[in-house]
């Protein structure tokens, strides 16, 4: 069982790097590009930024779906997905389903698309706004998963809800 320890510590350490990220980005980066002067010159630091941390939540995000399969795996959890007082474990693989579409669809097909001239055109301090609405929803339903997640494997469940 060491193995699963470990690939336990491996997950939560990925969840952070990933979901932290989208924290930062969130509540930090966002902001900062929605009050800069040239929203222009704003949409072209947030490319440059995105190609790097993309790389980042590209590998965080695969690292967590592989631990996370491994733990299922060695628990023989499946059964797991056909009882909703593990609805924790449900909402996981929902986010990390969405953000790998995101991750490694949505973004790279929409990066393909986009020339220097189609990142002047169209921009303003609304298209952050935007942005961070989305990203917030994706932070709250993910901290919120987080919280169920730890709750529920440490043997909480919500009242009322039985296999």
């Amino acid at each position: 069982m060491d193995e699963f320890v470990f690939a336990r510590v491996l997950h939560v350490l990925g969840v952070i790097l990933w979901i932290g990220g989208v924290a930062m980005v969130t509540t930090v980066l966002l902001p900062t590009l929605a009050r800069m002067q040239s929203a222009t010159e704003a949409m072209v630091f947030f490319t440059q930024f995105r190609r790097r941390f993309a790389a980042q939540a590209r590998f965080s995000t695969l690292f967590v779906g592989v631990t996370g399969f491994y733990m299922v795996y060695v628990l023989d959890a499946w059964q797991r997905f056909t009882q909703w007082q593990y609805w924790w474990m449900h909402a996981m693989v929902l986010i990390w389903l969405l953000f790998s579409v995101m991750l490694f669809v949505m973004e790279p097909r929409a990066r393909r698309r986009q020339t220097a001239g189609s990142i002047q055109e169209n921009v303003s301090a609304e298209t952050f706004t935007k942005i961070r609405r989305k990203h917030l929803l994706l932070l709250i339903l993910s901290l919120i998963t987080i919280a169920g997640a730890v709750a529920g494997s440490h043997g909480w469940v919500i009242p009322g809800i039985e296999s």
